[in-house]
Parts: structure tokens; C-alpha cells; sequence
């Protein structure tokens, strides 16, 4: 895992195996917490013909749905890669730390 790039208090992408993934921050008054999702080929596309700015949108709409919420109805709520058992591994906190040292 490793990642591609990110924006600040926003976002992460990362890439594994030609998979993308987004980890999007979220924050609800005193809740924090990320939603890694897998991009789907049409997010993907998306993101190879807009850039950072359609990764910006999608993290907004991440965000703004509310997917940790109790009652949510976020479309990206069962695409959260985060939820306890869904990806067992800790890839992604080890390449964000990583990334951080170095950068």
C-alpha cells in the first residue's frame, strides 16, 4: 500500500496492487474518524480525467453523508474498508505513518 497523494484534513489516496483507495476524514462536532473506500472503475476514470479536484468532491460527498453516524443511509456506509473485520490489515495506518515521517 502506498500512497499517491493527499490533501490536508481531507484525504488520502492510495494505490495497492493498481487498486485505488481513498481514505476520507470525517468529523462531526467531537467524532473523527476515516472512511477508506475502494475506488470503483467509475470513480476511477473520474479521478484519471478530473484529478485532485474530483478526489476533493468525492471526499466532500464522503463526508457530508455521514457514513459513522447512528441511522446513516450514506451510500459509501458499506463501502467503508474500515469497519471492524472488513480488511483485516493495518496497510493503510503503516503507509499513512510512513508517509508522514518522510514528508
Amino acid at each position: 500500500m502506498k500512497i499517491l497523494d493527499h490533501q490536508e484534513h481531507a484525504w488520502f489516496l492510495l494505490e495497492e496492487d493498481g487498486q485505488l483507495y481513498l481514505d476520507a476524514f470525517c468529523s462531526h462536532s467531537f467524532f473523527d474518524y476515516t472512511v477508506l473506500i475502494s475506488l470503483n472503475a467509475d470513480e476511477a476514470a473520474a479521478y484519471r480525467k478530473i484529478g485532485r479536484t474530483y478526489l476533493d468532491r468525492l471526499a466532500h460527498d464522503i463526508h457530508y453523508s455521514a457514513p459513522a453516524v447512528t441511522g446513516s443511509k450514506s451510500p459509501y456506509k458499506h463501502r467503508n474498508l474500515t469497519v471492524p473485520a472488513t480488511r483485516e490489515d493495518n496497510s493503510v495506518k503503516e503507509a499513512i505513518a510512513e508517509w508522514r515521517k518522510t514528508s
